[in-house]
């Protein structure tokens, strides 16, 4: 790029057209440079190219672009300084037809119904997380505990109930932020912010990939929104799209008359579950645009990672009979994967994919997609089909609960109980679980005991932590009243308290991707529905873990455990203060000098109904 001005190099668009510009938001869309505004557009099919805005009254006769590359790639250059100014480019394609396009690097657009871009620069926020950047650099991630706090922001808490009664990110900040701390996740993941002119898509269906969304605030609002997570010590995670975007007339859709950033063949392109345009990652310039997306997001916006959606969407040809593998989104995701990398060796790469592709999570070079990350969302549909069967039924669906132990260390696993889960007709978690009101509240405290227990990081959707009767209303907040009945608010001391025990207990998360890290006493108690297995620390130290999952509790219940001596419970979801009903181990347990379940030693403990119990070794020194 040219020092005096925007005008493109030979080099950058070489790169550009090759696919490996992953900085193209430096040179593409619109920048001010000495009280001047470039304008930069690939439209490869376009037959003219104006740029109309309210400096000019709509009307671009005198502002056409010119072509400066074979391939389609337009310049123009305005002796004005256009901050602020409201733009789209006019498109005429070459059967005639006008059309008026927001621009897809703009970084900043109308808040909705409006579409028009707006010129905007993104320098001049100070950041203050270079302490948080600097502990990231030195970070472990696989060893490290990981609880991923969801959150869609337009709903978490609102204002009131009209379209436009939604906190700005930086009242969001203020709010959000230290209750994800006092909840005690790791992390935050905002569904999409990408601008998106339908609210119910919930983000997923953009129009703006380079613009966080108006609807709470400006650019820099944002920065300040991800700059306070980081300063108090949460990573933010962006859901991000890569896959497709929706067909609104002003976004990138028939973008120049013709099918540039979508497949041509109709079967490819459209993705009819979701009334979308698939993304032809057979295009280099396409590669470009989206890889240089994912940069813009960890470069002006600290982003830490992105939560990558609908990955299977990509692996896979849509519309065809049986799974086709598509080689150009496999090449894509490689290709992206090991881009981000090079930026910041610590990103967070999670893939949201409900296939078996294997080698998701292995490097590229292993010849893997080369995340670091994916969702496990076998385990959660396993273990919510069990959880969702009545407990009389359970003993004949108990590998559910076991089988994931065979894949578990095939790749970095993240077990998501998400949005998804909570929506359309599918009920809340609590109210998943069959039974009367305290069996329910019993065995939700059950099913997030075990969670944290299994091998893999964690995530949870925004209002778990409330144990809410209703599913997610994504036009409403969550049901914050919920904090007025008692049973709510012992749920979520309950919560806080069982979160607090997972980031103190490396057992629960140094060897989550080595089978090192686990080993079950018991898998086979399909009759009383019971669960028995250890976590272990890099030193050895073992967390023994009980699951009683049937409606019958024990007295007496016979446990092998892995040293003789004294053991002591740390943790039991049925403690009075949790809303159980105090089928709880008090004071020390002995444990006899006798071989059980494969064991040198075995204990009798206390199991509750619908409950779960952790024990720990005491030394002669004190706690292990």
């Amino acid at each position: 790029m040219s020092s005096k001005n925007f005008y493109p190099s030979e080099f950058d668009l070489h790169l550009f057209h090759e696919g490996n510009l992953f900085k193209a938001y430096n040179l593409f869309g619109s920048h001010i440079k000495n009280d001047k505004t470039y304008f930069v557009l690939w439209a490869p099919n376009a037959k003219k190219v104006r740029v109309i805005g309210d400096f000019n009254d709509w009307n671009g006769l005198e502002f056409e672009m010119i072509q400066v590359s074979a391939e389609g790639v337009w310049f123009l250059e305005v002796p004005l300084n256009l901050e602020g100014s409201l733009y789209k480019y006019e498109i005429i394609a070459q059967s005639g037809r006008v059309l008026h396009k927001t621009d897809p690097f703009a970084f900043r657009a109308e808040l909705r119904p409006k579409t028009a871009s707006i010129v905007t620069q993104l320098n001049g926020y100070e950041w203050r997380d270079e302490e948080w950047l600097n502990c990231k650099q030195s970070s472990h991630i696989y060893e490290e505990p990981m609880a991923v706090y969801e959150v869609h922001l337009g709903t978490w808490k609102r204002k009131g109930k009209g379209e436009n009664d939604l906190y700005t990110y930086r009242e969001l900040a203020d709010m959000l932020i230290p209750y994800v701390k006092e909840q005690g996740f790791t992390h935050i993941e905002v569904m999409p912010v990408t601008e998106h002119p339908f609210d119910r898509s919930w983000g997923y269906q953009s129009t703006g990939y380079f613009a966080a969304t108006r609807r709470y605030g400006e650019p820099k609002d944002f920065m300040y929104f991800v700059d306070e997570c980081h300063r108090a010590g949460l990573g933010v995670i962006m859901d991000w799209v890569p896959g497709h975007f929706c067909k609104d007339a002003h976004g990138l859709h028939n973008f120049d008359g013709n099918f540039s950033f979508e497949y041509e063949n109709s079967w490819d392109r459209e993705n009819y579950v979701w009334g979308t345009a698939n993304f032809d990652l057979s295009k280099t310039e396409v590669h470009s645009f989206l890889i240089s997306n994912a940069l813009f997001w960890m470069d002006y916006y600290h982003i830490d990672g992105f939560r990558v959606d609908a990955v299977s969407n990509i692996f896979y040809w849509p519309n065809r009979d049986g799974l086709e593998a598509n080689p150009n989104g496999i090449a894509f995701l490689q290709k992206l994967n090991k881009a981000v990398f090079s930026f910041d060796s610590k990103a967070l790469m999670i893939a949201e994919d409900s296939s078996d592709w294997p080698q998701v999570t292995a490097p590229v070079y292993q010849g893997g997609i080369g995340f670091n990350y994916k969702w496990n969302m076998g385990w959660m549909n396993d273990v919510l089909e069990y959880m969702e069967t009545h407990w009389n039924e359970r003993r004949h669906k108990h590998n559910l609960m076991t089988f994931s132990l065979m894949y578990a260390y095939s790749e970095n696993y993240i077990l998501p109980f998400s949005h998804d889960e909570v929506v359309h007709g599918k009920k809340s978690l609590l109210d998943k679980m069959p039974g009367d009101y305290w069996q329910k509240f019993a065995q939700l405290r059950l099913l997030l005991m075990f969670m944290m227990a299994h091998p893999g990081k964690k995530l949870l959707f925004m209002g778990t932590e409330l144990a809410p009767f209703s599913e997610w209303k994504d036009l409403e907040e969550i049901d914050w009243h919920l904090t007025d009945y008692d049973m709510h608010r012992s749920f979520n001391r309950y919560f806080m308290e069982l979160m607090a025990f997972y980031k103190a207990e490396p057992a629960l998360y140094e060897l989550d991707h080595s089978p090192e890290g686990f080993e079950w006493i018991d898998v086979h108690n399909y009759e009383q529905s019971v669960l028995s297995f250890m976590r272990k620390d890099k030193n050895g130290n073992a967390l023994v873990i009980v699951c009683n999952f049937g409606d019958y509790g024990y007295s007496d219940y016979k446990i092998g455990v892995p040293e003789k001596g004294q053991y002591e419970e740390v943790l039991n979801s049925d403690d009075t203060l949790y809303g159980g009903s105090n089928r709880v181990n008090k004071g020390t347990i002995e444990a006899a000098s006798k071989a059980f379940h494969g064991q040198p030693a075995f204990v009798e403990i206390n199991v509750p109904p619908f409950g779960a119990v952790y024990l720990r070794h005491i030394d002669e020194k004190g706690r292990n």
